[in-house]
């Protein structure tokens, strides 16, 4: 198997399969195909893991695409923004934003997470429920915006504004922390907490996530008599 990113910030990741390998989307996640493809929709993981898909954006089915012949299949980003490619080793999980996965390989599989922490979930910006995508198998997941990558050594943060964080290992974790002095509170325009992500592992963040583009426009558009 074979891809390549491409369409700059609006992009698309551009699969060449060979006979028999496969790509699971989401329902109806490929954009466009070409060559002798089939189609299945399936409940994958069972039905305890396809009802918890719902809750973090996804379908309570799964498309998998299988290659009769060399082919191609496209999947496209439904947002302005990055498509981030992970090769995850057997048992090594990522955890993302919801809506976050775009496809995989078909060794790879997709259930939900559960923030542990009662302040991060409803301060955090990310909400309590995220997805986990473990291995082994490659994974394609949608950044809203830019997005920049960082590795964190042990014990090393990176602070952010709430619904910043896209994509972090699950060696990370993710708790919130209040922003310092009541004169920044009130008229720093941080707001009032911010998201702190502990190390160690990778962490992908977004510089625009599809929620701060529509509050930001919801300032402009006329009001509703």
């Amino acid at each position: 198997m074979q891809y390549r990113i491409e369409g700059g910030n609006l992009p698309a990741v551009i699969i060449n399969l060979n006979p028999g390998e496969s790509i699971v989307s989401e329902v109806g996640g490929r954009t466009w195909m070409r060559g002798n493809v089939q189609t299945e929709t399936k409940a994958l993981g069972g039905a305890g893991k396809a009802l918890g898909r719902i809750f973090t954006g996804e379908s309570l089915f799964m498309s998998v695409y299988t290659a009769q012949s060399p082919c191609e299949i496209a999947f496209t980003s439904s947002f302005p923004g990055r498509i981030v490619a992970r090769e995850l080793q057997p048992g090594e999980s990522i955890i993302c934003q919801k809506s976050a996965f775009l496809c995989a390989t078909s060794g790879v599989e997709l259930s939900t997470f559960f923030q542990k922490k009662i302040g991060a979930g409803l301060l955090g910006g990310e909400g309590f429920i995220m997805q986990k995508i473990t291995g082994p198998g490659l994974a394609f997941m949608e950044i809203d915006g830019y997005a920049p990558e960082y590795t964190l050594a042990p014990g090393e943060q990176i602070v952010c504004d709430t619904g910043v964080v896209a994509v972090m290992d699950a060696t990370c974790t993710l708790d919130i922390q209040q922003v310092p002095g009541l004169k920044n509170k009130l008229l720093g325009g941080e707001g009032l907490f911010d998201t702190v992500v502990t190390g160690p592992g990778k962490v992908c963040l977004q510089t625009m996530s599809a929620a701060s583009l529509a509050q930001l426009l919801g300032k402009y558009m006329p009001s509703k008599n």
